[in-house]
């Protein structure tokens, strides 16, 4: 049975309160809530603490959820609260920080297709940004009969103007897509504890082995960077945001625990 610390049960109480609201209650929260990319009409400051408590499901908060209560009260005894709870905070922090700085660099290519456009509207500019954006789909043909038009009529004023319009829009979509979840913060977590209790042997569910704390988190973290620089498509898992947390995790308990000699 879990022995739950005090900053652990109310992590886990405001995660799952905020998942019911979410989802029956208010929605908007996620809207308000969530991480934005910055340059969304929706992205506000508040975001880089608000999104670590908010979920895409129950699968997503228990999975979160599952890891907080497993690892998080030895380090709470550890630390103390006050402590833990900072930890936990400036780690999913930093994820975020990390996953933004990420983002903004893959979405390069499409800002500086944007900031022609706007100053310069063409077809073939229009047509790149639409593939760039939406690959295909439902609305790409409709987006590209646009371009085609402005391609044969340059200088048509108005279809200049509707390319414009529509850059602003389609940019403002591939922006609408936020992040949220506790999982920076756990990972900060799982650094913290394979540090501290580097050879406690875990047994997990995927694992049919028990395997020490220091394998499982360097294996779990090889894995999350693998997938961030050989991204799939359909992937939706924000790996450098794990990453991130890993990163702060090490900064922080290094910092914390400098001088320690003895590892359990």
């Amino acid at each position: 049975m879990f022995n739950l610390t005090p900053t652990v049960r109310n992590l886990l109480i405001a995660n799952v309160l905020l998942l019911v609201i979410s989802s029956n209650l208010l929605p908007q929260v996620v809207q308000y809530g969530a991480l934005f990319p910055v340059g969304s009409v929706f992205f506000q400051p508040w975001q880089f603490l608000t999104y670590m408590f908010l979920h895409a499901g129950w699968g997503h908060l228990i999975g979160n959820m599952f890891g907080l209560i497993s690892f998080g009260p030895l380090l709470e005894q550890r630390w103390g609260g006050q402590r833990f709870l900072f930890f936990w905070l400036i780690c999913g922090f930093g994820s975020g920080l990390l996953y933004e700085g990420v983002r903004a660099y893959e979405l390069r290519p499409l800002t500086e297709l944007r900031r022609d456009l706007v100053q310069n509207p063409t077809g073939g500019d229009f047509a790149e940004l639409v593939r760039t954006a939406r690959g295909s789909g439902p609305y790409a043909a409709d987006e590209m009969a646009l371009a085609d038009a402005l391609v044969r009529s340059p200088n048509d004023p108005t279809l200049r103007a509707t390319v414009v319009q529509e850059t602003q829009k389609l940019y403002q979509t591939v922006l609408a897509s936020p992040m949220l979840g506790a999982s920076g913060a756990l990972f900060g977590v799982l650094f913290a504890f394979a540090y501290l209790f580097p050879n406690t042997e875990l047994m997990l569910l995927f694992f049919p082995f028990p395997i020490k704390a220091k394998y499982f988190v360097f294996l779990y973290g090889a894995y999350e960077f693998y997938n961030g620089v050989h991204r799939t498509p359909g992937d939706n898992v924000a790996h450098y945001a794990h990453l991130g947390g890993l990163l702060v995790g090490f900064l922080v308990v290094y910092y914390w625990e400098r001088g320690r000699e003895r590892f359990y």
